[in-house]
């Protein structure tokens, strides 16, 4: 890599894609969402470059794509050897500027639109390596993997010093792990059985069709209505049998009083997990459901800003399953984080995905954490959603309920760009076959 070389460019566009039609997509709080994405391309002056994105749901995510463009001229400029050698320094640069912190700080479009910034940047190291993230990641040392931590509001619940020891502990079996993924990849829940749109008919039919699949737990949205869940998750117990784990999502939709009542109603038929039950700021409120539910567990995260409140969440022992995701926090770097804070506490992870992109992206982590964090994957999975992964140049491959560890450099997050042509907003062609498409 020539010293001389600098990130020229940092390019935002807006894609979007018409999932409201078929109500993919569909629950309790987005009942027409359009998957979108502020995809964002890092250049450099040698011509390298680098992909990530921040998803939407539609409507705002031009918002999403105005504050990638914001944090650009924090990255152009700048030598690329620098940033690569120091990308925990090169996430604060985002996140720390003195002028929009004022906006979050580290919460919201400005959060997202960092991590974007920060995942296009890991996608252009893994192509300059010829590795995949959770490759580059997993190889990494416990000293380097430590120093992209800003432990400034962690100490309280992990030091650096114990998050050397969690990774100098998972040090030995790297290599084994690795072979293990390679062969056997990571296991998988679904949620296209489950989203709140589709009628009993399909909902029967796709979950009956997740099991033949080989998946071992599946999701239902939830929250809208409770005669409606209790007869659609009577209805998905029946179609998949009891040895099969359901797990729930209200995607917010509930008072915490109303979450433990709602629940209750819904626990003959053996939910898993209950997830985003709440305000998805509310710490205290998901503890006490927690502690009102038992023993269905507590899951959220994907709408978790950053890593002081899952510190928080896992200092009040108010969650059972942490549902990191790709770009809501700061990318890949603050994410690193977040998997060392799972770690010390004992909770599993279950990134959330779906989305656009999200599943790919997500995938690195997950198996970073299995090679050389955690060191396991037990009662942990990666959420899979069946939609729009044909966009991509290194799209997710699911197996008898298992995601492939991927091999193409980078982190998988490269649209084709015939995709990004004709769903961009508002002008693809995609866009102009609708009536008014100012007012999506």
């Amino acid at each position: 890599m020539p010293r001389t070389e600098l990130i020229t460019a940092v390019e935002a566009v807006d894609v979007r894609f018409p999932t409201s039609r078929e109500l993919d997509g569909s629950d309790a709080l987005n009942p027409e969402p359009d998957y979108s994405a502020a995809y964002v391309t890092i250049r450099t002056s040698e011509g390298a470059r680098g992909h990530g994105l921040a998803f939407t749901v539609g409507r705002g995510n031009d918002v999403q794509v105005a504050a990638v463009r914001a944090l650009a001229p924090l990255a152009t400029g700048l030598a690329v050897h620098e940033v690569l050698d120091d990308l925990g320094a090169f996430s604060r640069r985002l996140t720390g500027d003195s002028q929009l912190r004022w906006l979050g700080p580290e919460k919201g479009a400005v959060h997202m639109a960092a991590a974007a910034i920060v995942n296009a940047m890991w996608d252009l190291y893994g192509r300059r390596e010829g590795k995949p993230v959770w490759q580059l990641l997993s190889e990494m040392t416990p000293e380097q993997l430590v120093d992209l931590v800003d432990f400034r509001y962690l100490n309280d619940a992990l030091t650096r010093e114990e998050a050397l020891a969690i990774l100098r502990r998972a040090e030995p079996g790297r290599a084994a792990r690795t072979t293990h993924l390679l062969h056997h990849g990571y296991p998988a829940y679904t949620t296209t059985p489950g989203w709140l749109g589709y009628d009993d008919e399909k909902l029967v039919r796709l979950s009956r069709q997740a099991v033949a699949d080989g998946f071992s737990l599946i999701k239902l949205k939830v929250g809208a209505d409770a005669l409606d869940d209790m007869r659609r998750l009577r209805l998905a117990r029946e179609a998949v049998g009891p040895g099969i784990r359901i797990a729930v999502d209200a995607n917010q939709a509930w008072g915490v009083r109303q979450a433990i009542d709602w629940m209750a109603k819904l626990a003959p038929y053996d939910p898993y997990w209950i997830e985003e039950p709440t305000s998805p700021d509310d710490v205290l409120g998901h503890a006490a459901i927690r502690r009102a539910v038992a023993p269905v567990k507590v899951a959220t995260g994907e709408h978790t800003h950053n890593q002081v409140m899952f510190k928080q969440l896992l200092q009040l022992e108010a969650i059972d399953v942490l549902q990191l995701d790709a770009c809501r926090t700061a990318g890949v770097t603050e994410n690193v984080a977040i998997l060392l804070l799972a770690a010390k506490f004992g909770v599993p992870v279950c990134p959330h995905a779906g989305g656009v992109g999200l599943c790919e992206m997500v995938q690195h982590l997950a198996m970073f954490d299995y090679v050389a964090v955690s060191g396991t994957t037990e009662n942990r999975f990666i959420e899979y959603v069946d939609h729009l992964h044909e966009h991509f140049t290194d799209p997710v491959h699911v197996h008898d309920g298992h995601y492939l560890a991927p091999t193409a450099p980078g982190i998988s997050a490269e649209l084709h760009p015939m995709s990004v042509a004709a769903h961009r907003f508002p002008d693809g062609p995609v866009w102009n076959l609708t009536p008014d498409p100012a007012t999506r």
